[in-house]
This record gives structure tokens, sequence and C-alpha cells, in this order.
């Protein structure tokens, strides 16, 4: 199957309609050109309702850890991105989002992933999508397998998720912006040649 009849399934998607609170809208943005692979947890709600992906304050600081600018993270057909889950899973009672539902994962990665042939690098954004695609080979915890970065290279970079929930995070661990931030800057200006 083609890589946009695909994409065109999975927009279709509906396999979680009676689990959520409100419509399906999966969001997904890749190409067969994408090198750069962003894998997050799922959409959140500004990004539900925009349907472009890191549309949000999180998509600001991620896009300062790439040293991209909002047009060269949407408009680069090297840069994709796949979440975990792509449709927004509703917010929880302490007013974060719900974790990615599983269904997708199961139902689409295997076939999307085998579907992009050209991916270099694939950026683990938080510790589901660490936990799915390093398996075994996750740490005790996520800051623990984002400080073992250098191990996962040269297929993936654990990243925290850039969510303004992680500032004190990052301010407690300097060496992320320190070591990783130049490091995944050096490797997307690498891959996306600008």
């Amino acid at each position: 199957m083609s890589l946009p009849a695909l994409l065109d399934e999975i927009r279709a998607c509906r396999a979680c309609a009676g689990e959520l609170a409100h419509e399906p809208r999966p969001v997904v943005r890749v190409s067969e050109a994408t090198r750069l692979l962003i894998c997050g947890q799922a959409p959140g709600r500004r990004v539900h309702e925009s349907g472009l992906p890191f549309d949000d304050p999180s998509g600001d600081r991620l896009r300062q850890w790439l040293g991209v600018d909002r047009a060269a993270f949407y408009g680069h057909p090297a840069i994709g991105v796949a979440a975990m889950a792509f449709c927004f899973p509703g917010t929880d009672p302490k007013g974060g989002d719900y974790p990615p539902m599983p269904v997708c994962a199961q139902l689409w990665r295997p076939r999307l992933l085998a579907s992009l042939p050209n991916v270099e690098l694939t950026l683990l954004v938080g510790s589901y999508a660490q936990a799915w695609a390093l398996k075994g080979r996750v740490k005790a915890n996520m800051t623990e397998t984002v400080r073992a970065w250098r191990d996962y290279l040269p297929a993936y970079l654990p990243l925290p998720h850039p969510s303004w929930r992680n500032t004190g995070w990052l301010k407690r661990n300097p060496w992320f912006d320190d070591e990783v931030t130049p490091f995944l800057r050096g490797r997307v200006q690498d891959i996306i040649g600008t």
C-alpha cells in the first residue's frame, strides 16, 4: 500500500470513537521524504482543533530545541510528525491530557513506520514514545533514558516532552540544554540542509 493511501486510512480511522468524549480527528504529518520523525504521545486540545501537530506552546519549545522556525517545521518535507496516538485522548480531571490510546499504535504504527524508509533519526518525545520504540532498553525513568541519549543513536534520540509542565525538569537538568540541544540542532541542520 502506498503511503498516501495509508495516510487516508489513518485520517479516516474511528477505532477509538466510542472511548472519546469528542469526534476523533487523527493528526499525522509525514511524507515519503521524511528523514526526521518526531514521535510524541498524542495531540493536545489545540492540535485537535487546528489539525497541525505541535501547534501549541509545546511546539514552540520543541522548535526552539530543533533550531527551526515554524515555516521550516511545517514546510520542510524532511520533517515528519507521528505521535503514539493520532487523536486527542481528552483531558483528565487534574487538567492534563489522558495517556495516548494504545489501540492507535497497535493498529497503525508498524505499517506507518514501514512506509517511511528514509527516516534517519526518530525523536522519542516523552516516556510513551520511548517505551514503545526502545522496549527493554529504556532506563528506570524518563530522566535516565534521556540522560543516556548517546546509547540510542544513531536511530533514536529520547527527549522530555516540551510541555510547560516540564519547565522545572529542564531547570533541574541543565545538562539537557548543554549537551542534548546542541547535538539535536546539529543533526537537524544536517538532515534538512539549511
